[in-house]
């Protein structure tokens, strides 16, 4: 083992940089008293010798450097310009003029001959002086109102920490008292921000939460790794404390209030480059269009007719087939926007035909769909009929209608499909490529991951476990999946309805697959409580690993960083009722030559 003691520490650059701003600072400061008093010496009627000019430049040197140091001023306690060092640079000067005005009273037959240096000294400390305490009084009424908030310490005493401790203190209606600063940076040891202290590192949290009684921590770090991120929550969960998280800085706009401060979510472990929206062709998109979703009360669809409602869509129609969930979304529409509730079954034809008929869309969304792996793996026929029949329903009541724009949401299931899930995701990609093709229009599909936050969830089946005491059932310890959070999900969406050409799909790049054994973990820890994790199997048609592509798709992004654009064989076949794979499986692997007639299938042909 390599002794520490002699082992070379490289030193910090940063220490350097503060020690040589404190250093300017303090000579700055220092070299003002002589230079006013060259200035006095100059213009007096009675001007100084040299002797007592010479021990009042002394006196008032020391005394300056003393002081400032005393008060923290030059040990970087305090942000630059910021009120505290304006108390600071108060307090040592009036103090250094008064240690000044008694040397020169001891020293000299005149003591008071220099009464106008003294009387303006007196009154510039005087009025910075009463302003400090003003303020000072102010937060100390703030902070004793405080007393019932909930107290908490801010990780990052940087931009993101200043930010936050301004929104918790400035607002009467915060929710939070901050009581204590940590930060991982050795030049901000013994920094105070608007009263609140430097307390330690991150390391030191739990033993700061103890002695300042903190209930919540809170992550200000807006620019922070999704790892960093992940190991400050599990601290602050070892040390019982709730986690609170600012947004990533993409997402951060004026001075800051606390209601961007949210409890951390499995979704923070996603934290990256967000996709960027090209707002002025997606609001071009869907502005004074008349916009249709199917699905519209699912976890997908529910938030994208909330996007869709604010970018000022002529009509917004909502289809469901559940009355409740088609309820709740229009009732959580808070735009002005004319909305339309259509109750639904995409496997109705002839419904569908009267719905598309009545309010004539130009653009559809299409997130109506069944999703769970095990339940179509065991009523495989079930799935057939909403993934592919509806699917085709919904592109012939497109087609016939005229809509311009169509974008059919599926999932990276369909990329290599081995299971119902995929094979029929995979045909309604094919589907919708056979309609763009046969019409020229822009008719495109999404592949998403797994949605963080959408119902049936494996987020939501852990909850459920932990919540119910466990255990906590994870197929394989080493099964990965590819995660998005409902926004992005949304956001790739609207990107695709705007970037995609006819019968493309757009596949988000969605960085590293997470294990589902570390996101497990991770809930159980945040829980606080000891639950066992323990292992199946993997179920029928599940994969070890997923892929975004399949291995036959050529992928290429033309247009935007983060979207491939890859391309399936059309499909538009004679389809009946029962999911066959043989026949799925043949579609899937060379697509059918029936898809390219002239006229869309008529709607009651689709499920004979």
């Amino acid at each position: 083992m390599t002794d520490a003691a002699s082992t070379p520490v490289e030193a910090d650059p940063r220490s350097f940089d503060n020690l040589w701003r404190r250093l300017l600072m303090a000579t700055s400061d220092i070299l003002g008293w002589p230079l006013a008093f060259l200035f006095v010496a100059l213009v007096e009627e009675q001007p100084l010798d040299d002797h007592q000019l010479a021990l009042l430049m002394l006196v008032s040197v020391v005394s300056q450097l003393m002081f400032g140091t005393l008060t923290g001023l030059y040990r970087g306690r305090f942000r630059p310009f910021s009120f505290e060092e304006i108390g600071a640079a108060s307090l040592s000067t009036g103090l250094s003029g008064f240690a000044v005005l008694i040397a020169d009273r001891l020293a000299n037959d005149d003591p008071f001959g220099h009464r106008c240096v003294w009387a303006t000294a007196s009154a510039a400390s005087l009025i910075l002086l009463t302003r400090y305490v003003r303020r000072w009084r102010a937060r100390y009424v703030r902070t004793k109102r405080a007393r019932s908030r909930i107290p908490v310490i801010v990780l990052g005493a940087g931009d993101g920490g200043a930010r936050v401790l301004r929104a918790m203190l400035h607002s009467s209606r915060s929710p939070y008292r901050p009581v204590a600063l940590l930060d991982d940076d050795p030049s901000k040891r013994k920094l105070s921000i608007m009263g609140v202290k430097v307390r330690g590192t991150t390391a030191d949290l739990p033993a700061v939460a103890r002695a300042v009684d903190a209930q919540a921590a809170v992550l200000a770090m807006p620019s922070a790794t999704p790892e960093l991120l992940q190991h400050l929550h599990r601290i602050a969960a070892r040390a019982g404390l709730q986690t609170l998280v600012l947004p990533p800085v993409q997402q951060l706009v004026g001075t800051g209030t606390t209601a961007e401060l949210r409890s951390y979510s499995d979704e923070d472990v996603l934290r990256r480059k967000l996709v960027k929206l090209d707002m002025s062709a997606v609001h071009d998109l869907i502005a004074g269009r008349r916009v249709l979703v199917t699905g519209a009360g699912g976890s997908i669809g529910s938030e994208l007719s909330r996007q869709l409602s604010r970018l000022e869509p002529a009509v917004l129609v909502l289809l469901d087939h559940d009355d409740s969930l088609l309820h709740d979304v229009h009732r959580s529409i808070t735009a002005s926007a004319t909305v339309h509730q259509e109750l639904a079954d995409i496997r109705d034809p002839n419904r569908l035909a009267e719905v598309f008929g009545r309010h004539q869309p130009e653009v559809v969304f299409h997130a109506a769909a069944l999703k769970h792996v095990p339940a179509l793996e065991s009523a495989p026929s079930e799935g057939w009929k909403t993934n592919v029949i509806g699917t085709r329903n919904v592109l012939s009541a497109a087609e016939t209608a005229g809509v311009r724009q169509f974008v059919n949401i599926s999932t990276d299931k369909a990329a290599d499909p081995v299971n119902v899930l995929g094979y029929t995701k995979r045909m309604a990609e094919q589907l919708t490529a056979a309609v763009a093709e046969r019409t020229g229009q822009r008719y495109v599909s999404v592949r998403f991951g797994n949605v963080i936050g959408s119902r049936g969830s494996v987020m939501e089946t852990f909850q459920f476990q932990i919540d119910q005491g466990g255990p906590v059932t994870v197929t394989h310890p080493d099964v990965t999946r590819f995660f998005m959070a409902v926004r992005e999900a949304v956001r790739l969406t609207l990107q695709a309805a705007a970037i995609g050409g006819p019968g493309e799909v757009l596949v988000l790049d969605m960085g590293a697959p997470v294990r589902i054994l570390d996101v497990a973990q991770q809930l159980v820890e945040q829980s606080g409580r000891k639950i066992p994790i323990v292992f199946t199997e993997l179920r029928p048609g599940e994969k070890l690993h997923e892929v975004l592509t399949s291995s036959d798709e050529s992928a290429s992004r033309p247009q935007h960083p983060l979207i491939d654009h890859v391309r399936v064989p059309p499909a538009w076949p004679e389809l009946g009722d029962t999911y066959d794979p043989t026949l799925v499986s043949a579609l899937v692997r060379t697509g059918s030559s029936g898809y390219n007639s002239t006229r869309p299938v008529p709607h009651q042909e689709t499920t004979t």
